[in-house]
């Protein structure tokens, strides 16, 4: 039951670290409502500040399957929910034909179709398969940037997380014992509609303080020299001051400390940000805004003013 799981904040909070994930204390208290009322959690904030995270560090901590619906525009019942396996209906019934004709029987027509229309010719995607009965702790459902879907297939969404329950006209009705912990999580391209908020607790993910992303990069990429995680922080930090395009999150942070730690860099230089700039910022725009005139030079003496003023 997920109500096992944790009973006050610090034990989530303690959970989460321990597996690799750092949250603040607004976080980790929506985490725990979300547990103990079982209720879906939307997740809103910049891409890079560790939404989808969340499910993946929830299913190493619970033990539950992670199941991750992508969402996109367009998606529609046969990618998120179920369709069925058309091409092995077919081999079946060309075998069953070709069977009683060597056996020169005749076909029941009726068996046959209704042996077309089980579970074995079923193709669950993730909605079903996440509300289907199984042993063990409740899957984790991340729903990943429901933004992207259609006004449609959110109002679809509202029903389903309602009731979890989905029928299947063939079949009957698919429904869970111990519904899902459900993340749902949305950069805001657009705005998700109330009715699908109201069902949900809902939480805004901000970029951590200084010292809240060394903490997370020192759990994430502990092998790296402390000061060169803070300088690196740092200049990430004068990054998102800059107005790019795309500001750079937290797997940013993480992704450009663990690459000068494979450079063997103790230090952040001029030439080091130079050279790995791309695994920090991913568009050209951004690059050359950050290399403009005194731009590099400047960053790395943000990093080491503000890196060497918190040590």
């Amino acid at each position: 039951m997920t109500d096992s799981f944790a009973t006050t904040v610090d034990e989530v909070t303690a959970a989460l670290t321990t597996h690799g994930y750092l949250p603040d204390a607004g976080l980790a208290t929506a985490i725990l409502l979300a547990l103990r009322l079982k209720r879906p959690l939307l997740l809103e904030g910049e891409a890079g500040v560790g939404k989808t995270e969340v499910a993946k560090v929830l299913a190493r901590w619970t033990g539950g399957e992670l199941i991750r619906l992508q969402c996109y525009e367009g998606i529609d019942v046969s990618q998120a929910v179920y369709e069925w396996d058309y091409s092995r209906q077919l081999i079946h019934l060309r075998t069953a034909e070709a069977a009683g004709q060597r056996g020169g029987m005749e076909i029941d027509q009726d068996r046959l179709e209704n042996e077309l229309y089980t579970e074995r010719f079923l193709t669950k995607r993730a909605l079903l398969r996440a509300i289907e009965r199984r042993e063990g702790p409740p899957p984790i459902l991340l729903i990943d940037e429901i933004d992207r879907a259609d006004d449609e297939f959110e109002a679809f969404l509202l029903e389903v997380l309602s009731d979890f329950q989905i029928t299947v006209p063939e079949l009957g009705t698919f429904s869970a014992d111990d519904p899902p912990i459900v993340i749902l999580t949305s950069n805001r391209t657009r705005d998700v509609h109330d009715a699908l908020k109201r069902r949900c607790l809902y939480h805004w993910v901000e970029h951590p303080d200084f010292e809240r992303e060394v903490a997370i990069v020192r759990l994430r990429v502990p092998d790296v020299d402390a000061t060169l995680t803070r300088q690196v922080a740092a200049a990430v930090e004068a990054m998102r001051a800059l107005n790019l395009y795309k500001p750079p999150g937290v797997a940013e942070t993480i992704d450009w400390t663990a690459a000068l730690g494979v450079l063997g860099a103790t230090k952040l230089t001029e030439a080091l940000v130079e050279a790995t700039l791309g695994t920090v910022l991913k568009y050209r725009e951004d690059q050359q805004r950050v290399r403009g005139p005194g731009g590099v030079a400047d960053l790395v003496k943000q990093a080491f003013e503000r890196g060497f003023a918190h040590s």
